[in-house]
């Protein structure tokens, strides 16, 4: 099972940007397709919390919230006390304990992304969260122009084909194929199944004891 745990940063100077985010974590494709065992709510200050029972979903909400900024990212991947309350928080389980020390880690000032993983497996965790900083930074890196073509893209589906993108967008279709290569899009693609394997291998090696759910 997986908890993830996003803390604002600067809620001091920015104002309580919590309700945004709940707002735009309940509209997010990922989050309404499936995946979510207890949705995302507000647990104390400016935190919010759900559990997911899916690493592709996790890693959907992680990078789309890296993007947006402002946000200190952990996943806890791990067993979870059952049987599972109704709220996040009243939940409760080593995921919890590893998603907290993981937000904790994210906040530190030394880290280029604000994201960090803790699992039942430390070595795959750390495994897992390496992957998805360097995803992160190569997305922090990619230009508007480069957005515009990806965020196309994931609205018409991954097998979309460029001519119809070019049109979409009004650009030619050699315009959207020199954005894609410069975005890295198709290495992020091709990264990301062996990013969510590693999250899923960060919760697989522990023991299901009594009153535990794993993934």
């Amino acid at each position: 099972m997986f908890v993830l745990t996003i803390d604002q940063q600067g809620s001091r100077t920015r104002g309580d940007r919590v309700p945004d985010l709940l707002a735009a974590l309940a509209a997010h494709p990922a989050l309404r397709r499936s995946g979510v065992v207890l949705p995302f709510e507000r647990t104390v200050g400016d935190e919010v919390q759900a559990v997911s029972d899916s690493s592709t979903t996790v890693l959907a909400v992680v990078f789309d919230v890296l993007r947006w900024g402002g946000w200190s990212v952990g996943i806890g991947a791990g067993p979870v006390d059952l049987p599972l309350p109704e709220s996040t928080r009243a939940g409760a389980g080593p995921a919890f304990v590893l998603a907290r020390e993981a937000v904790e880690a994210a906040k530190s000032r030394h880290r280029a992304v604000p994201v960090a993983v803790r699992g039942a497996d430390p070595d795959r965790a750390q495994e897992a969260e390496s992957l998805v900083v360097l995803l992160a930074a190569l997305r922090n890196r990619r230009t508007e122009a480069g957005w515009v073509v990806v965020d196309a893209i994931r609205a018409e589906g991954a097998s979309a084909r460029q001519e119809r993108l070019a049109a979409r967008l009004g650009i030619s279709q050699q315009a959207v194929s020199q954005r894609l290569r410069t975005a890295l899009w198709s290495e992020e693609q091709a990264a990301l199944p062996l990013a969510a394997r590693l999250l899923d291998q960060a919760d697989a090696m522990r023991h299901d004891g009594p009153g535990h759910a794993t993934t």
